[in-house]
């Protein structure tokens, strides 16, 4: 099977270098689309630990001084406070694309004006307390959003023109399992510049969450 060559494009830590597939089609074809999929129970648990992680995350991270926080420690965004906001702006960007917007999806300012997104490597939030707030609102809407997934929905294409403006045409539910998948990269990396740092995010594994909710059932 070919695989096509990876192109890499100059970039600074502040404009993050990006990798081009020149092949890659822009319509995914009827056979990629059968490929089978996580259920809605899957989902709606990525969307709980989603929550569970992130207040975890958030936790650990107070602990903190902010020019900790802030401080380039090497890692793709530089460091916690980028990386986290990185993770947030893209959460923005595919409930928007799946959800086709609204309030609970846009990114808002202090006064509740929207935030333009310039680039992936934009921090919408400098202030730590605002990026909070916003945090834990996207990640209500992520569990409502989870809960009312059904297998029709996710199975029906969505077409969207990506950060460079070229339309991409897949099934709903590539996209919700992106979404999911890359909040945990990046969320490895702040684990690992939170212990660099001396600071212990405890377990962060989904079983752990699962286990957690099966004995608050008992």
């Amino acid at each position: 099977m070919h695989r096509p060559e990876l192109s890499r494009k100059a970039g600074t830590r502040s404009s993050p270098v990006w990798y081009a597939i020149p092949h890659l089609a822009h319509e995914a074809t009827a056979a990629l689309c059968t490929v089978p999929r996580m259920s809605t129970e899957q989902y709606q648990a990525m969307a709980r630990y989603n929550s569970w992680i992130n207040s975890r995350l958030v936790d650990a991270t107070l602990t903190l001084s902010d020019e900790e926080r802030k401080r380039d420690l090497g890692a793709f965004f530089g460091s916690i406070h980028r990386t986290l906001n990185h993770v947030l702006l893209g959460d923005y960007v595919w409930m928007k694309r799946l959800t086709g917007g609204g309030q609970a999806c846009t990114p808002l300012d202090a006064q509740g004006v929207e935030i333009g997104i310039q680039g992936l490597d934009h921090v919408l939030y400098d202030d730590f307390a605002l990026y909070t707030a916003r945090r834990r609102e996207l990640d209500g809407e992520l569990l409502r959003f989870a809960e009312q997934l059904s297998e029709s929905w996710l199975a029906e294409t969505m077409s969207y023109a990506n950060s460079k403006g070229v339309v991409r045409r897949h099934p709903r539910w590539w996209a919700v399992g992106h979404l999911f998948n890359h909040q945990t990269h990046h969320r490895g990396q702040v684990t690992a510049m939170l212990t660099r740092l001396g600071v212990d995010p405890g377990p962060t594994d989904l079983m752990v969450m699962q286990w957690s909710e099966a004995e608050a059932q008992q």
